[in-house]
Formats: structure tokens, C-alpha cells, sequence
């Protein structure tokens, strides 16, 4: 089989089908699951604090060890994922969060759990950098944004389901099946993913022709079935090669990594540096408990929002347009927050402000951080921007207490609008714009040609 496989021209032409669906289920389900873990944490620790079977330094260890993991799993999901494939990297992940899970069922104090937590989170670092990178090398250009954008409204819905969920489970049934439930529901997906095919572009990049070519026949004749298929270009095919992890860190992919690592640590800081914060800020204000939840529950109505927004703006608009936009728009409700004069005005800056983030978590993490790498290294590009979000969001904690001690909530969400406006900057400034441009190249330079950058062999 010579290099002659096509494999981008071919996946990038075809309608999108039921295949493209089913594909974005399965990794939808699997990205469900990664929040619903995570969110849990915190009504499992309440309940564990309530009982006495922890303490509030436990509980912090647990929620410190769940970062430390969810860093580790970013990291390593892009090291497996680019050597290994994006399948076997896939499939390792959700069974280490869902056996840990299952195991969890069975810790027989609180320092197991703390231990099977870190174990949890590696699994569950790692499942949000595979997601959006596996189902952008399937999905066409011209739809790709939007699924990318969308795959950000499993996660969001998690917190709700969680939320409801753990009001029925943990009192009848006690905090040990909510772990249960995530493990059986990994299995589950693991399962139906056991026939998911691996990535054309990755084969490809791995000079793994003939595996390439079975799994593009096997998916243009389930598309054909119901679709006329186009004919497709035959362009330069790209030339298998290892890329070490360095070449993130040489111009000009550099600054890729840096703007991509920049989206998700404005995300990392936002909302686990602003909106968790929310309640207890509240509080601190002196609104009673009943009032802060009601606050926060209208304002995070933002997020689904905003993920709808981001859904609409990604494809239209472009991401580099729909990314400035958002963190300007974040950074001016950030302003009306500050000095609202009424508690209306108050909810309705808050509801835009968080709007605003998850228009960036939407287009930013979910289409244009993966897109910024090429297929050969796209996996450990992400990882490296995600691991750099994971660790902003663990230690930005007690600088936010420390803000909050000295300026009061005003303070902390002035320091939101300066690192939302400083994102808006950086991505004008380097004017990288991913729509509709070919993931299996990278451009040689920061320069555009009518609109577009150029593009260039990766060997070159």
C-alpha cells in the first residue's frame, strides 16, 4: 500500500451522516461521564463530612488529589494518545475512571478514597483532551466547529444530572452508589466504543496505510448507503514521521501552544477561580443560604447559554472572531458586575458574565485548541494546553481567597476581566484562525494570505 491513502481529502468531503452522530454520542456519553465524576466529588465530600467518616482537611486532600490526577490525565492522554493511537489511549482512559470508580464502592476509609481519587482523576484528565481531538480529525470542516462547540453541552448537562441524581441516591441509598454509578455507565461505554474505529489521520501519520485505508472503505460505504458521495482531491499526501514533543515548544508552533494553553487557563481560572467560588461568596456577603443557592442557580443558567451561543458562533463567525467576542463580552460584564446597582442588575451581569465563559469553554477548548496542532502531534499539543488549564484551576484556590480577603468579590472578578482581556489580546495579536483549514498540516509562519494561513508539509 503506497502513502497514496487520502485520508484527510476523503473524511473531509463526505456529508455529515449517522456515522458522524453515532461517533459524537459515543464520545458525548464518555465526556458525560468525566463531569458527572467530577461534580460528584463535591456532593460525596459534603455527605462524607456529615456523616464523620471525613474531615474538612480529608476532604480537602480529596479534592487536592482530584486535581493532581485530572493534570496528570491531561498530560499522559496526549503521550498515549499520539504513540498509541487515539482508540487505545480512549479506551484506557474510561477504564481507569470507571474501575477506579467501581472500586471506590469498596474503600474502607478515607484514605483509600483519597488514593483511588488521584486515580479517577487521571482518567478523567485524560478523557476531555481525547474527546475534542479524536472527533475533529472525523468530522468535515464545514461541520466541525459546531459538533466540536456541542460536545461542551454533555459536560455542561452533567452538573445538573449529578446535582439531581446525588438529592435521591446519597439519602437512600447512601454515597458509595454514586461512585457505582459512574463505574457501571463506564463499562457500559466502554463497550459500545470496543468497535469504534481509530482515526485515518492518525494511521496515516503512523504510515499504517493499509489499517487507513480498511477503516475509510468501512466508513464511506456506511455513508453511501444513504449519501451520494463527491469526488475528493488528490493532494500532497502527508509523510509519516515521529515529531518529538519539542516541536511544541519551537517557533512557530510555540505560539500555538502558548495562546492554546492561555484559552484553557483563562477557563481553568474562571470558573473554578469565579463561578464555584459564587455561593460562598454570596454568603460571605451576607445573603442567607437559601438566596445564595437561588442567586447561583439563575446565574449558572449562563453556561447552557452560552455553550448554545458558542454552538451557533463557531462555524459562522470563525473561532478567532467568536473567541475575542466572548472574552470582551466577559470582561465588560465583568464591569457592570462591579457596579451593579441593584440585586436584578446583579443577576443579569452575572448571567451574561457566565454566559460569556461558556462561549470561550464552547469554541475555545471544545474547537480551537485541538485545531491548532497537527495530527502528529495534536493529542500532546492539547494535553500540554490542557495540563496547563488543570493546574491554573488547582492553584488558583487560595490566590482567590486571598483576592477575596482583600477586595471583597469585586476584586476577584476584576481579576477575571484581566485575564479575559489579556486573551483577547494574544489571540488578535497572533491572528491564528483554524476554520475550515486542513488538520493535517501546520502553517509555516503566523502570516494569513486572504484570510488564510499558508500551509506547509510538516517535514518542511
Amino acid at each position: 500500500m503506497s502513502d497514496s491513502v487520502y485520508a484527510a481529502p476523503r473524511l473531509d468531503r463526505l456529508p455529515l451522516s449517522g456515522f458522524h452522530w453515532r461517533l459524537f454520542l459515543l464520545i458525548g456519553g464518555g465526556l458525560f461521564l468525566d463531569a458527572f465524576d467530577v461534580y460528584l466529588g463535591g456532593v460525596v465530600t459534603g455527605s462524607l463530612l456529615k456523616t464523620g467518616w471525613s474531615t474538612l482537611e480529608m476532604n480537602a486532600w480529596f479534592t487536592t488529589m482530584t486535581f493532581a490526577g485530572l493534570t496528570v490525565g491531561a498530560w499522559s492522554a496526549g503521550e498515549l494518545g499520539d504513540r498509541f493511537g487515539r482508540r487505545f489511549s480512549y479506551q484506557v482512559n474510561l477504564i481507569i475512571f470507571g474501575g477506579a470508580s467501581l472500586a471506590a464502592t469498596l474503600a474502607p476509609n478515607m484514605y483509600w478514597l483519597i488514593a483511588l481519587r488521584f486515580i479517577m482523576g487521571i482518567g478523567m484528565g485524560a478523557e476531555i483532551v481525547i474527546s475534542y481531538g479524536m472527533l475533529s480529525e472525523f468530522v468535515p470542516p464545514r461541520y466541525r466547529g459546531r459538533l466540536l462547540a456541542a460536545l461542551s453541552l454533555f459536560a455542561n448537562s452533567a452538573v445538573l444530572i449529578a446535582s439531581l441524581t446525588s438529592l435521591w441516591i446519597i439519602p437512600n441509598f447512601g454515597w458509595r452508589y454514586m461512585f457505582a454509578i459512574v463505574g457501571v455507565a463506564a463499562i457500559v461505554i466502554w463497550l459500545l466504543r470496543k468497535k469504534m474505529p481509530e482515526s485515518p489521520r492518525w494511521l496515516v501519520s503512523q504510515g499504517r496505510y493499509a489499517e487507513a485505508e480498511a477503516v475509510l472503505q468501512s466508513i464511506e460505504a456506511d455513508i453511501s448507503r444513504n449519501h451520494e458521495l463527491d469526488d475528493f482531491v488528490r493532494e500532497q499526501p502527508v509523510k509519516p514521521q515521529h515529531v518529538p514533543i519539542g516541536v511544541l515548544f519551537r517557533s512557530p508552533v510555540v505560539w500555538r501552544t502558548l495562546v492554546g494553553s492561555l484559552i484553557m487557563v483563562t477557563i481553568g481560572y474562571s470558573v473554578y477561580g469565579l463561578i464555584n467560588w459564587l455561593p460562598s461568596f454570596f454568603v460571605r456577603q451576607g445573603f442567607d443560604i437559601v438566596k445564595s443557592l437561588s442567586y447561583s442557580t439563575v446565574m449558572s443558567l449562563g453556561a447552557p447559554a452560552g455553550t448554545i451561543i458558542g454552538i451557533f458562533l463557531a462555524d459562522r463567525v470563525g473561532r478567532r472572531p467568536a473567541i475575542i467576542g466572548a472574552a470582551l463580552v466577559t470582561a465588560a460584564m465583568g464591569l457592570f458586575y462591579q457596579h451593579a446597582a441593584s440585586n436584578t442588575m446583579l443577576l443579569v451581569a452575572g448571567l451574561c458574565l457566565i454566559c460569556g465563559i461558556y462561549v470561550l469553554v464552547a469554541v475555545g477548548q471544545g474547537a480551537y485548541v485541538p485545531e491548532l496542532f497537527a495530527t502528529s502531534y495534536r493529542l500532546r499539543g492539547s494535553g500540554v494546553c490542557g495540563t496547563a488549564g488543570r493546574a491554573a484551576s488547582a492553584l488558583c484556590q487560595f490566590f482567590v481567597l486571598w483576592l477575596f480577603t482583600m477586595g471583597g468579590v469585586n476584586m476577584v472578578v476584576a481579576s477575571v476581566v484581566a485575564i479575559q482581556v489579556l486573551l483577547a489580546v494574544a489571540v488578535w495579536a497572533l491572528r491564528i484562525e483554524t476554520s475550515g483549514v486542513g488538520l493535517d498540516h501546520m502553517p509555516d509562519d503566523l502570516e494569513h494570505t486572504a484570510g488564510q494561513p499558508r500551509i506547509a508539509d510538516i517535514g518542511h
